[in-house]
């Protein structure tokens, strides 16, 4: 049942301990966020990270008001963003992997900094839009915290907004921390490392999510 007579208050609190938990499991997003740090800087994670949390933001507002629904009602369109998402993961993920065998620094890490923040922030919103498993989350939890006579869009984006905000805190600590070995990871060979590392993870998530079902 959702929250008939709970408060906004009460609603935001509760899905904060749901997506808190949610939050700290290793996933593609934790991924591109300290692959970032760890190769581009901390400048460039934060860009990723707040283009995870714009992604988040937009599956909410889908989420509430029901474009969500369609595609987890429509085999078809879940089925076509699937796809799609797979296929970004695995062109990320081979780009990186390709990059660190020929011995390159890949995914614009040697760009001027506005337009490395750029794709920075266009590589964290495509990695987390790409993915419908973030609005298949948001679609089946929602409804549990939306207090009866308050705008369905309004409560959608403060609920991912609370997402995000722990999303950030969570963020923070990875590349604040991961700021502090970046000497060491900044050595050539252990950025190519990494990024076969990382791009092998990024080609495993994308052949899971391509088959599943």
């Amino acid at each position: 049942m959702g929250c008939m007579d709970g408060s906004v208050l009460h609603a935001l609190v509760s899905f904060a301990l749901v997506a808190g938990l949610v939050t700290v499991i290793p996933g593609l997003d934790t991924a591109v966020v300290l692959r970032s740090a760890l190769v581009l800087g901390r400048g460039q994670a934060f860009g990723a990270a707040f283009g995870v949390t714009f992604g988040a933001l937009v599956w909410g507002a889908a989420a509430a008001t029901g474009v969500s629904v369609l595609l987890t009602a429509s085999h078809a369109a879940y089925t076509g963003l699937r796809v799609v998402g797979a296929l970004y993961l695995l062109w990320m993920g081979m780009g990186m992997v390709r990059a660190a065998w020929r011995g390159e620094l890949s995914q614009g890490s040697e760009q001027v900094p506005d337009t490395g923040l750029v794709r920075a922030f266009l590589r964290g919103a495509g990695t987390n839009l790409l993915n419908p498993k973030v609005g298949a989350f948001y679609i089946a939890v929602f409804p549990q915290f939306m207090p009866v006579h308050v705008s369905h869009l309004a409560m959608g984006l403060g609920l991912a907004g609370v997402h995000d905000l722990e999303a950030m805190v969570w963020f923070s600590v990875l590349i604040l921390g991961a700021h502090r070995a970046r000497a060491w990871f900044a050595k050539r060979r252990v950025k190519r490392a990494l990024d076969a590392v990382t791009g092998t993870v990024l080609v495993g998530f994308g052949v899971e999510l391509a088959l599943r079902g």
